[in-house]
């Protein structure tokens, strides 16, 4: 008989090191898997480092079978996402399982019992820590790598989950767009239009002043994403954060920003595909792989539209048709020869209709699952 699984939470150093390594085990024959930075989940997780704990509080959680770590769960409260959405919804993330049911039931029901202690009474998840950051499991298109910051996951999660008695709360799509291919006519006369206008300015990202460019975009934010099912306030320190783990990554050639009359108005943000290079550091930047990473990363030859949102003020005026534009033309400029767009809320017909335009493929979906806790 096998041994039968212990659940522990993360007290030591070992722990920390068991939890953040056991993705090297579970996906170590997967040719598709992106090893993250050591570094960079190491800072997510950190308390002291990371700004969405501020706000937020989780618990870390390990599973073994004997002396082997066969998985690992977060269960995390967003207490911004609570009070926003006016809902007791926990969240579980970071959540890596061998292909052991057992395994995956006494996992869940840790996490269900913390977050019980804290008057949760929905848990929601992958969150990875939160629904602004790595959201989902991969529920379709896993033959080929996820872009950056998409997650990634065995198909057997799936069966594991559903057969805990987790159900669908949400899909979340990525679509693909070929980069290299001319603008479709319909979508050139719009912009063209909105050009004309003298109200109207659009520009790139001025990296060098940054702190202006955050207000701006944290002010789009907070306005246009105010009434998705996924949002919660960023604190300015978050916003800080992320610009500062991106600012070394960003090309403002993919980061158009538009103006109606002075006003912020829209902004989308494209990120090439780093992942393409990580891939190949198995996790580490040093010693030696900020010198592959430094080498490699002009071969790549992918991006990702990681953002894009217009305020309520401005939409049904084409602004949302300008920005797919004019990051897709510097994208080209770029070389690159795919962009994506993800991840798009499944019902958002906003955002998808002008993407239709580009002839894009729906090719990887992803899926937010939830279960009470009782």
């Amino acid at each position: 008989m096998p041994d039968s699984i212990k659940v522990d939470r993360v007290e030591t150093k070992r722990d920390l090191n068991d939890f953040i390594m056991l993705p090297w085990k579970v996906y170590k024959d997967d040719i598709y898997w992106v090893p993250p930075l050591i570094s960079d989940i190491k800072e997510t997780l950190d308390k002291t480092k990371n700004p969405f704990w501020y706000h937020a509080e989780r618990e870390l959680f390990l599973a073994r079978r004997g002396n082997e770590v066969v998985g690992r769960i977060a269960a995390i409260i967003d207490y911004n996402y609570c009070k926003y959405h006016n809902k007791n919804i926990g969240f579980f993330g970071f959540l890596e399982v061998m292909n052991d049911f057992e395994a995956l039931s006494a996992l869940m029901n840790e996490a269900k019992k913390f977050l019980k202690t804290k008057m949760m009474t929905e848990i929601y998840g992958p969150a990875n820590p939160s629904l602004n950051d790595e959201v989902g499991f991969l529920i379709d298109g896993f033959d080929s790598s996820p872009m950056i910051k998409m997650t990634y996951n065995p198909k057997y999660y799936l069966d594991l989950v559903e057969r805990f008695g987790m159900k669908k709360v949400k899909d979340l799509y990525a679509y693909a767009i070929e980069v290299q291919r001319e603008p479709p006519p319909k979508l050139v006369r719009v912009v063209e239009v909105l050009k004309a206008r003298k109200n109207i300015k659009v520009r790139t990202a001025n990296i060098k002043n940054l702190k202006h460019e955050l207000g701006m975009i944290k002010d789009i934010y907070n306005n246009a994403w105010s009434k998705n099912w996924d949002f919660a306030p960023m604190m300015d320190e978050e916003i800080d954060l992320l610009a500062k783990k991106l600012k070394m990554l960003i090309i403002p050639d993919i980061i158009p920003l538009v103006e109606v009359d002075g006003e912020p108005a829209g902004m989308a943000v494209g990120l090439p595909d780093y992942n393409q290079v990580l891939k190949h550091l198995n996790g580490r930047l040093f010693p030696f792989g900020f010198i592959k990473f430094l080498r490699d990363k002009s071969k790549i030859d992918a991006m990702r539209l990681w953002a894009l949102g217009v305020k309520d003020k401005f939409r049904n005026l084409g602004i949302d048709a300008l920005l797919y534009y004019e990051t897709f033309v510097g994208a080209k400029k770029m070389g690159y020869k795919i962009g994506e767009v993800s991840w798009i809320l499944e019902d958002n017909l906003n955002i998808i209709r002008p993407i239709m335009l580009w002839d894009a493929k729906l090719y990887k979906k992803y899926r937010v699952y939830q279960i009470a806790i009782n």
